[in-house]
């Protein structure tokens, strides 16, 4: 899936080329998803001038097949990556009083469970973990989720069942329409359904143009790889080595006349949210291990849908509306590569799994980055330069 669009590379084309657009101080954004959106929104509204480049539309990438969960507490493998959720968590209730809450926002809390012994028991010891670094949570019994939050819900009444209120979910694609459209009005240019074939570099050594495969050549000051499953192949064209991981994933999304379901979870075997619009997301990690055996997504779909129904009996009703294996953006070693690559002097990356949770926070921290020349402290573990050129 290539998400920013990278297209044919027409020849090495390092060098900037007569032909190329005059613009100065511009920043090219490729990729309009959730990071290149947050980026360019926040490069924009701090008086850059911003060009966002994606072959396809904003936020229908990766970013619209995301389970779109904002949370911290899947993230304890590394105390400054976990403290990097934390943050974005706080921006997002900054994002929301900044641009409006609208069909984006839900932050309805999230819940999880176990269906054996040794699962719940460590579900609770992170639980344990995460109060003590002061993230809220509730250890709930089932009987009590169904009375105060999911009345629909089929969930044994002894269950421990944990409750994270400062999480939410977010509707990825309305929320980068938003932002694209905010950063547009303070002057930012939009190319969609243009891929990116070139990076000019310049004699110094730093990024001078852009091409498109349309045609035009653009001359730019900075490049923000934001290209999400493409970023590898984006980072070629300067000839830097991003490693990634493959691993794709499934979603599914079923729609009815009626959501019973008030918010994210993780409940055995399959992950839930609503979505708006009268519809429901499906994920699941076991579902997903089925992709590399050729198995056909509608029976993917089959699959998700009938361990929705044990977790909530009214979404038997439901029908499947769709259904998209995506390739998640993943860096090999599984953390964020966000900042510039001092190497190539004008070239940052945005690449990043839970790119809508960390959304808020890498646009913020790297827009500032790229304005003022200062590295923020906070994404010191998540450097591009940990990989070797």
């Amino acid at each position: 899936m290539l998400e920013a669009g990278v297209g044919p590379r027409p020849g090495k084309g390092a060098f900037v080329s007569a032909g190329c657009v005059q613009r100065s101080e511009r920043v090219a954004v490729i990729g309009v998803g959730i990071l290149g959106a947050s980026v360019g929104w926040n490069l924009s509204r701090h008086g850059a001038e911003v060009v966002f480049i994606d072959a396809g539309r904003p936020g229908e990438g990766v970013t619209n097949w995301s389970f779109s969960w904002v949370n911290a507490s899947n993230k304890t493998e590394r105390r400054s990556y976990f403290d990097l959720n934390v943050a974005s968590m706080a921006a997002y209730r900054e994002l929301a009083e900044t641009i409006g809450p609208g069909s984006w926002w839900h932050p309805s809390g999230h819940l999880r469970w176990a269906d054996d012994p040794a699962a719940e028991a460590k579900l609770l010891e992170t639980a344990e973990l995460l109060a003590g670094w002061h993230y809220r949570v509730e250890v709930c019994t089932g009987a009590e989720v169904r009375r105060r939050l999911e009345p629909a819900l089929r969930v044994p009444g002894k269950t421990s069942v944990l409750f994270y209120p400062d999480e939410a979910w977010v509707h990825g694609r309305h929320l980068v329409g938003r932002l694209v459209g905010r950063a547009v009005e303070s002057g930012a240019e939009h190319r969609s359904g243009t891929a990116v074939c070139d990076v000019g570099i310049g004699s110094d050594g730093s990024i001078r143009t852009v091409t498109l495969s349309d045609g035009s050549c653009l001359n730019v000051d900075v490049v923000v790889n934001a290209a999400g499953p493409s970023a590898s192949q984006v980072a070629g064209l300067i000839a830097r080595h991003l490693p990634m991981r493959r691993e794709p994933g499934v979603v599914t999304r079923i729609g009815g006349a009626q959501v019973p379901v008030h918010r994210a979870m993780h409940a055995p075997h399959i992950e839930i949210r609503p979505d708006g619009d009268a519809s429901v997301v499906l994920h699941s990690r076991e579902i997903d291990a089925l992709i590399d055996t050729g198995e056909d997504p509608a029976e993917l779909a089959r699959l998700l849908h009938e361990s929705a129904r044990h977790v909530f009996p009214e979404l038997g009703s439901s029908r499947i509306a769709q259904t998209q294996v995506a390739y998640r953006p993943i860096p090999a070693d599984g953390f964020p590569s966000v900042g510039a690559v001092p190497s190539v002097p004008g070239y940052y990356e945005a690449v990043s799994h839970s790119g809508i949770t960390l959304g808020p926070v890498i646009g913020r921290l790297l827009a500032s980055e790229i304005l003022s020349g200062k590295r923020d402290e906070m994404l010191a573990d998540f450097r591009p330069e940990r990989f070797p050129p």
